[in-house]
């Protein structure tokens, strides 16, 4: 009955409840990341390494970016431990404090025509508590969800957290976009670029408040009960790291989680940050244009995730993510012959196309990941296959991509980068198997019990 009752879908109007909260949530963290990222291409170069020549200057801001990719695997690790111990929504609640209070504080900084050298250090710093708080929060926010719902419309309802990454684009790149049109430059790089970080703080009092108002993951309850009736039952000592389960009964599981990440994150983050450079340096395109572009292809991103994510229902989240990955790979060169053309349709084109093939990879991931794990070691091992993959895909990629263009001068060897990212992820998910059948409270579930036993035995 308890099985039964895990895997029931809770009413609708309870089901949405949730699905806003993670997509509030979501949102606003995804809103504080994406908006460093953006600052970074159009002001962090000047007021934090003023002595640099200006591609020098946005390679070292972008570094400042890549950090927070570094840190991110750390809070994996840590939110998804105490995740699948105490539970996912104490642990969201915390990444959102944590993400809110480093991006509000970003927006109190003194530049370095103020601190000098202190002024890049403390932006570091912020930039590390950012990463290690979006670390913890994906894999929280989207097994909430999942675990929630049933296998049935799981696809549809797990890419509602995913579309909070273009809806935090869509949010931050909106107010730059609005800041610079109203704004002259030197009043933007004065003083207007610290408006939208100090928005977060506004941001995150909301997003508590909503978080704060869902429950536990009923599949999550189940299971911790089952552990602590086994634990009762056998006088047994402490439960070992989830760490440890992951690694021993899923490590083919999280190496296809990392390998799926690859021209999913690669490609986002070339389309929508490295391409604020490149449009504005190579193809004499404006901020304002740039910006207009990006923000109404991320609308479109918007809308179509859960669309993608519905597909991935009735067709499986294999097919769905290989057509994204192979559409992606197959649209750099067009993408880039668009954005040369100086035109704003061309851009808006090239940008558009992209993210919804990028839409195909991120829709069905939250669902995808979910379903690999077993309920004890999900948090932990959805979280460690996106959040490591990220170190090599989405935190150098536009390092890379403007390292490439300020040796060669020339977008054919970024396409190049991210058409050999999308080969990876074909081959990793054609790898994989297919998942969208499988019951989340039953996943793995010989596993569980083989670690129960062993950890009570002193194996582990």
């Amino acid at each position: 009955m308890a099985s039964e009752t895990a895997s029931a879908p809770p009413p609708p109007a309870r089901l949405r409840r949730i699905v806003a909260a993670s997509l509030i949530g979501t949102t606003i963290e995804w809103y504080d990341f994406f908006l460093y990222g953006s600052a970074a291409a159009l002001v962090f170069n000047k007021l934090f390494f003023p002595d640099s020549e200006p591609l020098v200057g946005t390679l070292l801001s972008f570094l400042t970016y890549a950090v927070g990719f570094a840190a991110r695997p750390l809070g994996a690790l840590v939110f998804g431990h105490y995740g699948d111990r105490l539970g996912r929504k104490r642990l969201l609640v915390l990444s959102l404090l944590l993400m809110g209070g480093a991006t509000f504080a970003i927006g109190l900084l003194p530049t370095h025509a103020t601190v000098g050298a202190a002024a890049p250090v403390l932006l570091t710093a912020l930039r590390l508590v950012q990463g290690f708080a979006l670390g913890g929060e994906w894999g929280g926010a989207v097994l909430l969800v999942s675990e929630h719902g049933d296998a049935r419309r799981r696809g549809f309802w797990a890419s509602w957290p995913q579309t909070g990454a273009p809806a935090g684009q869509l949010l931050a790149t909106g107010v730059l976009s609005l800041l610079t049109a109203v704004l002259s430059d030197s009043a933007f790089a004065s003083w207007g670029w610290r408006i939208p970080f100090l928005l977060s703080g506004v941001l995150v009092v909301v997003g508590l408040w909503i978080r704060l108002s869902v429950d536990e993951s009923p599949v999550f309850r189940q299971a911790l009960a089952q552990a602590e009736a086994r634990r009762a039952d056998r006088a047994s000592g402490s439960e070992k790291l989830p760490l440890v389960a992951v690694l021993r009964h899923h490590w083919r599981d999280v190496l296809v989680a990392m390998g799926a990440r690859m021209a999913e994150n690669i490609s986002y983050y070339v389309i929508t940050a490295f391409i604020l450079v490149y449009a504005t340096t190579s193809a004499g395109v404006s901020k304002q244009t740039a910006l207009n572009a990006v923000l109404i292809a991320s609308a479109v991103h918007f809308a179509v995730i859960p669309a993608w994510g519905a597909l991935s229902d009735r067709v499986g989240r294999r097919p769905v993510y290989l057509l994204g990955a192979a559409g992606v790979g197959l649209w750099m060169f067009p993408f880039f012959a668009l954005v040369d053309t100086g035109d704003f349709g061309g851009l808006l084109l090239a940008v558009t196309v992209g993210l919804v093939l990028h839409g195909a990879m991120y829709a069905p991931q939250a669902a995808f990941f979910s379903e690999m794990f077993a309920t004890r070691v999900r948090y932990s091992g959805a979280s460690i296959g996106a959040q490591f993959a990220s170190v090599a895909a989405g935190a150098p990629a536009p390092l890379i991509a403007t390292a490439l263009l300020a040796d060669y001068d020339s977008s054919t060897p970024i396409a190049l980068y991210v058409i050999a990212a999308a080969l990876v992820t074909v081959v990793a998910v054609g790898a994989a198997k297919e998942t969208r059948h499988r019951d989340l409270a039953r996943v793995g579930a010989s596993e569980e019990a083989e670690l129960a036993t062993a950890q009570e035995a002193g194996a582990v």
